[in-house]
């Protein structure tokens, strides 16, 4: 059989930057096994299946796998199909020029609103499916040796190095500063398993605030070798995890907090991505990734 798939560049505005994806379009009839085996072949960080919803309010359920597994939640891919379905005509939008939907995944009903110019989607805000969560500190030494770096390198005092989620978990590590982000090397995952029973794949997020970038707050990279992505060039999920982590470490009790967010540099595949979190009572509630996509190419795949 033949299925049709699109792909997108994510969290850019121009192609060949930002996160690649592929989109399956109508995944009916696809095992488990076929799927993995198509995310394997196109190579991409994440591949996505739609399928129709269960909820017949919501618009899609997708199945998002990564070329060595499937993830519950993942950021470029709910970006990515959200503005694909809007310019297939599935969305239109409000007196606002705005729509709102609702995509299943398997971490749960995930929201986006997708934000129209002229009539056409430029950019979509997801709403993380849990609400951020982090553990306590990990040890630092042992993670700074796992990712080739001196203890000096990490940030000290901070919420970091942790584990935080916002449906999907990573290991947090602040770093001093660019040049360390730009020497970080993911030795042997095996290392930081033995941190924390959470780390059976460690997905390793490591960022840092000293950017001396004009607009830009945060600069990140993500290694996740046991999901068969050595590096990431954007990470949605991670992105929510971290606002989350950030607003829960600032003393202030209620309020909006936003960050401009910049990845994929050290690769060639340059990614913006608008991460939010709000809280309320001194409790993080809410976190919220926005970004863009570019359509790449279209075509169908062979299944036998």
């Amino acid at each position: 059989m033949r299925y049709r798939f699109v792909t997108l560049d994510v969290f850019t505005d121009r192609r060949f930057a930002g996160n690649p994806l592929a989109i399956v379009t109508d995944a009916l009839g696809l095992t488990s096994e076929r799927m993995q085996a198509i995310a394997r072949e196109f190579g991409y960080p994440e591949t996505v299946f739609l399928l129709p919803p269960d909820d017949a309010a919501h618009l899609a359920r997708l199945r998002i796998f990564t070329p060595a597994r499937e993830v519950p939640f993942a950021g470029h891919p709910t970006i990515g199909t959200a503005l694909h379905l809007a310019r297939a005509g599935r969305v239109l939008p409000g007196p606002d020029g705005r729509a709102r939907i609702i995509l299943e995944e398997g971490a749960g009903s995930v929201p986006v609103t997708i934000l129209f110019e002229g009539g056409e989607p430029v950019r979509a805000e997801l709403t993380a499916p849990r609400r951020p969560t982090h553990g306590p500190r990990l040890e630092v030494e042992p993670i700074a040796r796992a990712l080739g770096l001196d203890r000096a390198d990490l940030v000290a005092g901070g919420p970091t190095p942790c584990v935080a989620e916002a449906g999907l978990a990573f290991v947090m590590v602040e770093l001093v500063d660019l040049a360390a982000l730009g020497r970080a090397r993911l030795g042997e995952p095996e290392r930081l398993r033995a941190l924390s029973p959470e780390l059976a794949e460690p997905l390793v997020y490591l960022f840092t605030r000293a950017t001396g970038i004009r607009g830009i707050e945060v600069r990140a990279r993500m290694f996740a070798p046991g999901a068969g992505v050595q590096e990431d060039p954007a990470t949605g999920s991670a992105a929510a995890a971290l606002a989350g982590l950030l607003a829960a470490a600032d003393p202030r009790a209620e309020g909006d907090f936003a960050w401009h967010v910049e990845q994929g540099v050290e690769i060639g595949r340059p990614s913006f991505l608008a991460a939010h979190a709000r809280k309320e009572g001194g409790r993080v509630v809410e976190a919220r990734v926005a970004g863009g996509a570019v359509p790449v190419t279209a075509g169908t795949i062979e299944v036998g």
